[in-house]
């Protein structure tokens, strides 16, 4: 039986590993749930898991967790601390799916530990990915890709002989504005934009989903996950989203991972790895699906790409800075700030101003991601007024 930790239990990915764990309770005991503040989520999932510890991060939910898991014998605790303490509980498996840069700390706690981590958000291999991989390599920790794509090609990579991969090839469904025009995308409002054609996400992830940045943000995770050149990572749009990924090797051979849309695929081979484990999902009809089609994006409507492979090039700050700068543009426009087209705009600009060093350690990834969240917020008032 393997001891699980779950790093942001109430989000949608932290729902799903909980959905895989519950169909299987002889084969996962759940150590400790965090989340943010949802206090009714929490309590209600640790009960039903008899977990050891339910942490809030918001340290003000704190009394309303204790009175929820009163009697149950779950210790409570409330505070970022108290999350990154959980962390390093040292259990089996840790799901890391804390959002944000507040997941970083609890992340690189558990990759300490030298156990397995499952990597869900974006911020450990994108802006502290130099950080957490020397962490990984000194604790001896193994670290598995939950995120689709990366995923598919964790599935499908060589590890033992990477110089074989000829390349590696992502697939992007090309979000909901994948046929609209330039001057189409200009007046796109976020409900438009939060309204993915294939996947149930939140809000943030589907507007990246409709500038490709969070396609942009996987080219920077696949290089820090696989061990080939930058230029051997390539992107190709496949609306369908039934192929999550391929790797073509030297003699010409391409091996893909298919499955459906559905987050419960990818955790799944995370949490059993290196087994496999059932999941309540259908069987692929490959002759209902009928047809997969592939296209190249279109680097004019979608800069996104360029900007993250640039990041990637250059290497240091850059990613952390890219991935801070999105994220304060993407709530500008959720909050009508800012037009569609000025995410990307505003992403460049701060790119073009800011240039710290690389950072060394995560205190300095950090520091970057706070002041690059600051010179982007300058800018949006600058577009606001």
């Amino acid at each position: 039986m393997k001891t699980v930790t779950i790093l942001g239990a109430t989000g949608s990915v932290g729902t799903s590993t909980l959905d895989l764990i519950e169909r299987d309770p002889e084969q996962f005991q759940v150590l400790a749930l965090t989340a943010n503040s949802d206090v009714t989520k929490l309590a209600a999932a640790a009960i039903r898991t008899n977990a050891r510890r339910a942490v809030v991060a918001d340290e003000r939910c704190l009394d309303a967790l204790r009175e929820a898991l009163a009697g149950t014998g779950i210790e409570a605790a409330g505070g970022a601390q108290a999350v990154t303490d959980t962390a390093e509980l040292g259990a089996d498996l840790t799901m890391g799916a804390i959002v944000g840069c507040a997941g970083l700390e609890p992340v690189l706690a558990a990759v300490d530990q030298g156990r397995t981590v499952i990597i869900a958000n974006k911020e450990p291999l994108v802006s502290a990915g130099d950080v957490v991989l020397a962490a990984a390599a000194k604790s001896g920790a193994t670290l598995l890709p939950a995120d689709s794509e990366h995923n598919a090609i964790f599935q499908c990579f060589d590890a033992a002989r990477p110089n074989r991969v000829r390349r590696i090839i992502l697939t992007c469904s090309g979000g909901p504005f994948r046929e609209k025009s330039l001057e189409q995308m200009r007046t796109m409002t976020p409900k438009q934009a939060v309204a993915h054609p294939n996947w149930s996400m939140g809000a943030k992830i589907s507007v990246d989903s409709a500038t490709l940045f969070n396609k942009g943000l996987e080219l920077i995770e696949a290089a820090r996950l696989f061990p080939v050149p930058h230029d051997a990572i390539e992107i190709v749009i496949h609306p369908q989203s039934v192929i999550h990924s391929l790797v073509e090797y030297i003699d010409g051979s391409t091996l893909a991972q298919l499955g459906p849309p559905d987050m419960r695929v990818p955790i799944a081979s995370c949490l059993a790895w290196p087994d496999r484990m059932a999941t309540p999902m259908e069987p692929l009809d490959l002759v209902k699906i009928g047809r997969l089609d592939f296209e190249a994006p279109d680097p004019v409507r979608f800069p996104a790409l360029r900007l993250a492979r640039e990041a990637l090039d250059a290497g240091g700050a850059r990613p952390a800075i890219l991935n801070a700068a999105n994220e304060v543009a993407v709530a500008a426009f959720l909050g009508g700030d800012i037009r569609f087209l000025e995410i990307a705009a505003i992403v460049e600009d701060t790119l073009t101003r800011y240039d710290p060093p690389a950072p060394g350690a995560l205190a300095d990834v950090l520091a970057v991601d706070e002041e690059a969240r600051v010179i982007t917020a300058a800018r949006v008032k600058d577009c606001v007024a």
